[in-house]
């Protein structure tokens, strides 16, 4: 599902270029993705374009607490992320949201980072906000390569 949605956020820059999804279907088909996959990422991207239910989230100081099932399914490494870009001030209470309801609607667990982090990508793709240079690149990656000095 997560090459599906990495094919779709390369060739359409934001999520209003994106065409409909069964006209997407027919294309993601023609291009050689396996028809499971593409069923999985139509469903996962419905799911991404129905997100506006947290738009009227104040922005506050308030602290978000995350559910054992929402821990488990996330895992430590991607609710770091998430505080991580929080800290960073690039990403808005509205658009967590969003992020830990597509994570949650993701495969696997806990979630890899590196899926992860197409998940909040295909989110600011989605809203048609595009990360500053230093979230984009960090967010495009491998860092499990890293060394800490």
């Amino acid at each position: 599902m997560f090459e599906v949605l990495a094919y779709v956020y390369e060739n359409y820059w934001r999520g209003d270029a994106c065409p409909e999804p069964q006209q997407l279907g027919r294309k993601l088909s023609a291009v050689g993705f396996e028809a499971e996959e593409i069923t999985q990422a139509l469903d996962w991207l419905s799911g991404l374009r129905g997100g506006g239910v947290h738009e009227a989230l104040p922005p506050s100081m308030a602290m978000r607490v995350y559910t054992a099932a929402e821990r488990e399914h996330l895992g430590a490494e991607c609710l770091g992320f998430v505080h991580l870009l929080e800290g960073a001030g690039v990403l808005p209470a509205a658009q967590r949201e969003l992020v830990v309801d597509r994570a949650m609607a993701a495969p696997g667990a806990p979630v890899a980072l590196s899926e992860f982090k197409m998940i909040v990508l295909m989110v600011y793709w989605s809203s048609g906000t595009e990360p500053d240079a230093l979230v984009l690149d960090e967010l495009s990656q491998d860092t499990s390569a890293r060394v800490a000095h």
